[in-house]
Formats: C-alpha cells, sequence, structure tokens
C-alpha cells in the first residue's frame, strides 16, 4: 500500500506508465519483448547499491557523523566549502540521490542553528553531487547503465571522468568560497533534534558487505551479489528492505521498455539519424540538449541506442544535469526538500552558468 501510494503521486511514474500503455495499444505483439528490453544487470547493480545505502542512511551513521564535524566548522565560509565537500565526496559511493538525502536534512539543520542561507548552500549541494556523481561508475544511475553496457574496469570509468569532474569541482568550490562570508559562527544544541542513535550492527552489515558488492559487479556477476545482499538484509534488517524506494526501480525499469520502445519507432529513427550521432561532437551536445528536456537518466538510456560511443555520452549527460532543473532528478529532489518554492529561481542563476561552463570543458577536454 505504501508502494501504491508513493507511485500514484509519482508524475514521472504516471507518464512513463501512461506511455507505456499507449504503446501496448498501438502494438499489442511487443508486449511479449518487454522483459528483454529492460537492462537486468544495471537494474540488479542500482537495486543493491539502493539496498546498502538505505542502510547506511538508516545506521544513522552519515547524519551522526556529520553533525559532529559540522561544530568544528569556525565561519560560514568553512561550513558551506566542508558541506558541499561532503555531498560531493558522498555521491561517489552512495549516489547522487543519497547524498543529497544524507547532507540536506543536516544543512537544514544547521541553518536554523546559525542562520546560514539554507537555500543557497542546498543550491550548491545540488551541483556539487551532479558534479561528484559523474566521477565513479556508481555515482548516478546513467554511469551505473553505461558501466555496465561498456563492460569497462571500475577504474578505466573513473579515469575517463576525473579530468572533468576535477575541474568543476575546482571551480565549484571556488564559487562557494565567494558565495559565502566569513562571519564566524556557532553551533549549540537543537532541542528540536535529539542525538541521532547509531545502529552499529546494521552500519557494520552495509560497510562490510559494499567493497564485495562492487567487485562483483565489476566482475558481471551484480545479479548474483545482489542476491546475496538481499538475502543478509532480510535475515538481519528486514525493514531497511521494507522501506527502499521500490517505486524508483520500478521507474527505471518502465523507463528502459518506453525508451526503446520509442527508438524503435521509425519516425524517431529517422529523426535521431538525421542528428548525426556518429560524429562525437553532435553526439556530445545531443547529449547535453537532451538532458534539458527529458533529464540525464532517460537521455543515456535512449542515445545508446543509436551509438556504442559511452565515453562522450558520459561527459554529455553529466554536464547535462547542470542547466535547467530537470536535467538531473537529484536536481528536483534537492529543490524539493529545501521547503522553498522560490528555490528554483535561485538555482537557475548558478546552474545554467555551470551548464555553459561544463560544455565547454567537457569539449576541451574530450575534442
Amino acid at each position: 500500500m505504501r508502494l501504491w501510494r508513493s507511485l500514484r503521486a509519482d508524475t514521472f511514474f504516471l507518464i512513463l506508465l501512461a506511455v507505456l500503455v499507449l504503446l501496448s495499444l498501438a502494438d499489442p505483439s511487443q508486449i511479449t519483448r518487454y522483459p528483454a528490453l529492460v537492462d537486468w544487470p544495471t537494474i540488479a547493480a542500482l537495486t543493491g547499491l539502493l539496498v546498502l545505502t538505505k542502510g547506511l542512511e538508516v545506521s544513522g551513521a552519515m547524519h551522526w557523523l556529520g553533525r559532529r564535524l559540522i561544530g568544528l566548522m569556525a565561519t560560514e565560509r568553512a561550513a558551506a566549502l566542508w558541506l558541499v565537500t561532503a555531498a560531493a565526496l558522498l555521491s561517489t559511493v552512495l549516489t547522487n540521490d543519497v547524498a543529497l538525502f544524507v547532507v540536506v536534512p543536516l544543512t537544514l539543520g544547521v541553518c536554523r542553528i546559525t542562520r546560514m542561507p539554507a537555500t543557497r548552500l542546498i543550491v550548491f549541494e545540488a551541483l556539487a553531487v551532479n558534479a561528484g556523481s559523474a566521477l565513479t561508475p556508481i555515482g548516478n544511475p546513467q554511469n551505473i547503465f553505461l558501466w555496465q553496457l561498456s563492460h569497462v574496469s571500475f577504474g578505466e570509468f573513473v579515469l575517463h571522468m576525473l579530468p572533468l569532474v576535477a575541474l568543476l569541482m575546482a571551480v565549484l568550490l571556488l564559487v562557494t568560497a565567494f558565495a559565502f562570508g566569513s562571519r564566524r559562527i556557532q553551533v549549540g544544541d537543537d532541542n528540536k533534534h535529539p542525538p541521532v542513535r547509531l545502529d552499529q550492527p546494521l552500519l557494520w552489515i552495509s560497510l562490510a558487505l559494499y567493497l564485495p558488492f562492487l567487485v562483483a559487479t565489476d566482475m558481471r556477476h551484480a545479479p548474483w551479489a545482489l542476491l546475496a545482499v538481499l538475502l543478509i538484509f532480510l535475515a538481519f534488517r528486514a525493514r531497511v528492505l521494507a522501506i527502499l524506494d521500490w517505486g524508483l526501480l520500478l521507474v527505471f525499469v518502465l523507463m528502459f521498455i518506453d525508451l526503446r520502445l520509442l527508438a524503435s519507432l521509425n519516425i524517431v529513427q529517422g529523426t535521431m539519424q538525421t542528428l548525426g550521432l556518429e560524429h562525437p561532437v553532435n553526439l556530445y551536445f545531443s547529449s547535453m540538449a537532451a538532458s534539458q528536456i527529458v533529464s540525464n537518466v532517460p537521455a543515456t538510456i535512449a542515445l545508446a541506442e543509436y551509438s556504442a560511443n559511452w565515453r562522450v555520452i558520459a561527459y554529455g549527460v553529466n554536464v547535462g544535469g547542470f542547466g535547467l532543473m530537470v536535467g538531473s532528478l537529484a536536481n528536483l529532489i534537492a529543490l524539493r526538500m529545501s521547503g522553498d518554492r522560490k528555490a528554483w529561481l535561485v538555482f537557475h542563476a548558478y546552474s545554467i552558468p555551470f551548464l555553459g561552463l561544463g560544455a565547454a570543458l567537457g569539449y576541451a577536454i574530450m575534442f
């Protein structure tokens, strides 16, 4: 019931479901092909990472650590730099969405105590997770998909993305330093938020499984690794599985089916062929443009049907996470969690210039 209520309120899911119904009515003979259209190794890898990161989140470890470290920061600038850096680093291993679920609640709590500008800080954290998550093949869903599709090693993927991410983060930290002042802050006790109680067994289970799961996934054994993770959590902490965002996984399954069905349509194939996607430059800018329209994860899945050049697509769709707020689902999550109806104005004031900068940097590195 909880899953159904969540899905009924998920506009993106409802759109994907409506598209699937229309496509099924238009050509019922394709229905038997639907399971084959889903990239199950990618779904398995994403599911395992969601379980492990949910375990870390529920254990309270990251929140507990963050609340204590922020007390060591003397100025608003230092606090902002620490939170932005933490968001970027967490996104490389916990995915961009999960990093926001850890950092944004912490940020809101700190801003209530210190009166730092919460909206601006959350916007910078959204930019940070978009930049940081681009580094690793497990940092965001589009990278997980491209990693599984390309069959390259974890290290090779990181080396390819490192120059772009390093430059983006250098610029972001520089802008952050100018955007926040040197006023001293004092973090006292917040009686509305009692100390987080650590679930140490859950923390150690999640940490102990993390590296083996990554190794198994890197060796193309994601489904078996997922089965092991699910069985262990079912035995020791079944409540983590009960509160997992299963709807998100269903959304990705629908995206695979919808986008691959649409990609097979003659009119779509004709249009895509006119874009000259066999040329890397065209593919690069098309990846960014598509991300601004349908978000970077659907754009990745769609473009992979027309090009095997994962290196160019990876640069294009990760840069495409900047710009309009629909460029990345992480943007929508951050703005929604901010609780500020005008947060989108602040976001676009920084994100659109960042899209232009990222596009230029990516072009310079790639071409």
